[in-house]
């Protein structure tokens, strides 16, 4: 079993001719991934080798889904462009659409999310690393060889921490790896994620890494005691970070009290969390858990 994304998902990438889109489609057609075309209007009706594959273009990401029953869409559009293109996957019905796109001015992403409500399609990211179902299907750019399948699922803010905890547990493996991406704003949240791994019978520990900044983490700790059984292991960066200073992604930001590591450790510790200090200790303390199931 999987969150989200699993073999039979159909992908299509919009984007899929530039630079960064060629090379993250070949990359995920070499995974395994189901491609089965990409979108540019300006290109529409060619194809393009990648990854051994003759893939189409298409106009729209409409007429894609009509042709290719494609059911994932991944965003690799510039943050100029990304509002719209995230619309136009909305307004087709794309049941879901990964933005991997950084640098998204947030009043972009704060409408496009405003514009999903009641709507059919789930958004990850943006500025985001993606999904990753090992061995079975991967939506972004993170590496598929890091870890295969197994019990552990992982929902994180960061990409390079995705990837780091995926190394560190490649023992046990995962049932998903999302990166939901660490802008102020985001369509899918931690709190989202959670309950999924936890109606997904085959995740047995969520770990869950956060980082300063907004209160995210919080209000996951609020919904962990609420509805969640499965044990839970956390990891929030930026113990050392500077109060006032943006570190690195858009939303880490300290103000006050507010939003520091040490607060959202607490406030993961007061219901039952783990969290580790480190990467690789927070990683040991999902190992211990594992090894007692």
């Amino acid at each position: 079993m999987s969150i989200f994304l699993n073999k039979d998902s159909k992908i299509i990438v919009q984007g899929m001719t530039g630079g960064m889109g060629a090379k993250h489609t070949t990359l995920m057609v070499e995974s395994g991934a189901n491609i089965v075309g990409g979108v540019n209007a300006r290109k529409a009706g060619t194809t393009v080798e990648l990854g051994g594959q003759e893939l189409p273009v298409f106009g729209t990401v409409a007429e894609a889904m009509k042709e290719t029953g494609a059911d994932v869409s991944v965003a690799f559009v510039p943050p100029a462009f990304t509002k719209d293109a995230c619309i136009e996957a909305i307004d087709a019905e794309i049941p879901l659409l990964v933005v991997i796109t950084e640098g998204v001015p947030v009043q972009d992403t704060a409408e496009v999310v405003a514009y999903l409500e009641g709507k059919s399609t789930r958004m990850i990211g943006p500025n985001c690393p993606g999904i990753i179902t090992p061995e079975e299907s991967l939506a972004g750019i993170t590496p598929h060889t890091i870890a295969g399948k197994g019990p552990v699922g992982l929902v994180s803010k960061s990409g390079t921490l995705t990837y780091q905890m995926m190394y560190e547990l490649r023992d046990f493996g995962f049932s998903t790896a999302i990166g939901i991406g660490g802008d102020p704003i985001v369509g899918t949240t931690h709190i989202d994620a959670l309950q999924a791994f936890e109606d997904d019978p085959d995740t047995k520990v969520i770990v869950m890494i956060g980082e300063i900044g907004g209160d995210a983490e919080e209000r996951a700790a609020d919904y962990i005691k609420a509805n969640i059984t499965k044990p839970v292991v956390g990891y929030v960066a930026g113990f050392t970070a500077p109060e006032g200073k943006t570190m690195g992604h858009a939303g880490a930001i300290v103000s006050g009290s507010a939003g520091t590591a040490a607060a959202k450790q607490e406030a993961l510790e007061a219901v039952g969390v783990k969290v580790g200090k480190t990467p690789s200790a927070t990683a040991d303390l999902a190992r211990e858990i594992l090894q007692g199931l």
